[in-house]
């Protein structure tokens, strides 16, 4: 039986300045993307992380009045390792954010605040790859962002962003990323960035201690080495961050 090829994925597109990154937790994107982000910010970008969350019902060995502080400090930090210096959170709850009409409008504020080209958000589907499956909190908040990249353009959708805060549409997202999709489509190549997301991931110490026994040192090099590695065999045999990019350009 011949073997097929494999599609190759694209370089991600070059031509921005602003993007917005939006998550459900703290280190969603330290898991998903943090070493494409560091070499964006070494070229000059600007890259503006948004969370819904704090993460507080994220450790089990603490209270989320403790917890949420702890991972906030911990998510500054981690940015701020990988170029990232603005980081905001929405104040939702953790475990249990509703997809609806809040949330979109709360992103929707964020993209005419911020007013980014590329929008970066997580998979958004059932599953990782198939096997294991996403929480709801990344499916509501990959969902929302995915369509508040069209609610921000439109001045009829949630005018009181207009008339209570002043934030006027903004229709310049030319492109929604997504990371940890099993449908990717473009890649970054991760080498240059890799040790600063080693160190971006080792940031969020207190939640790695409660998840694993293992040497967090360790946890962290090994698991970012397989997830860049396993889409090397599609960008030209270079350990890369991969990305479902949906274009919202017209042909």
């Amino acid at each position: 039986m011949p073997v097929q090829p494999v599609d190759q994925l694209q370089p991600m597109p070059e031509d921005w300045q602003r993007a917005l990154a939006v998550v459900a937790h703290p280190d969603d994107l330290e898991y998903g993307c943090s070493g494409a982000v560091a070499g964006w910010t070494d070229g000059g970008r600007e890259v503006t992380y948004l969370l819904a969350t704090r993460g507080e019902a994220g450790i089990d060995s603490i209270e989320p009045a403790k917890c949420a502080p702890l991972r906030e400090q911990e998510q500054r930090d981690s940015a701020a390792v990988v170029g990232v210096s603005t980081v905001e959170f929405l104040d939702h709850k953790d475990g249990i954010v509703e997809y609806g009409l809040g949330l979109r409008r709360d992103i929707a504020a964020a993209i005419r605040r911020h007013r980014p080209e590329l929008l970066i958000t997580l998979n958004h589907r059932e599953t990782f790859g198939g096997v294991f499956l996403n929480t709801p909190d990344h499916m509501a908040v990959g969902r929302a962002t995915i369509e508040a990249a069209a609610d921000a353009g439109n001045r009829w959708i949630f005018p009181e962003l207009i008339e209570e805060q002043g934030l006027e549409p903004w229709n310049g997202v030319r492109w929604v990323a997504v990371a940890g999709s099993s449908k990717a489509t473009h890649a970054v190549d991760a080498t240059p960035g890799f040790e600063r997301a080693v160190q971006s991931l080792l940031a969020h110490r207190t939640y790695i201690e409660g998840l694993t026994d293992e040497d967090p040192q360790t946890y962290v090099r090994n698991f970012l080495t397989m997830t860049t590695g396993r889409a090397a065999e599609r960008f030209g045999g270079r350990p890369a961050v991969s990305f479902e990019v949906f274009s919202r350009e017209m042909p």
